[in-house]
């Protein structure tokens, strides 16, 4: 069995991301736009989070040159603040992994993301978890009654 490689994503990734975006968002709901559609407009995107002095940033998972994985993190600056507290949180995003190459892989990709929230001052990381990938979360120190508010502008 090959070594999944965790890397930082390349522009000469962005199609294969792009893809991965499909296959992850589409595996339990309904597109709304076909295939080659979104998968264009995905790349566009991805093209140039990747290559700007973005606030995204992207690992990638590689089995035997393949991009089997990814995860997205956006880094948001807060105002800044007079007291003890990082001026950064982190939105991370888009956590995949292919079923076929499963059973840590997702946690590398995770735990590549923590560390570089940690060497890189931030304050805490947030996210929108999927049922199935809970666990994955909590075992890290994630909480799901953190004091994070939300409202859904649009249903």
């Amino acid at each position: 069995m090959a070594v999944i490689d965790i890397r930082t994503a390349a522009i000469a990734d962005a199609r294969a991301l792009a893809q991965l975006r499909w296959e992850f968002r589409t595996s339990g709901y309904e597109p709304n736009e076909t295939h080659d559609v979104f998968v264009r407009r995905c790349t566009a995107w991805m093209l140039r989070e990747l290559q700007s002095a973005s606030s995204w940033q992207a690992w990638v998972a590689v089995d035997d040159e393949e991009i089997v994985g990814q995860v997205w993190l956006y880094v948001i600056e807060k105002i800044p603040n007079p007291i003890a507290e990082l001026e950064k949180l982190a939105y991370v995003s888009n956590l995949y992994v292919r079923p076929s190459v499963r059973g840590g892989v997702g946690t590398r990709l995770l735990e590549r993301v923590l560390d570089w929230c940690r060497a890189n001052q931030i304050d805490r990381v947030i996210l929108w978890p999927t049922r199935r990938s809970v666990t994955l979360y909590m075992r890290h120190g994630f909480r799901q009654d953190a004091d994070v508010m939300e409202l859904k502008i649009r249903s």
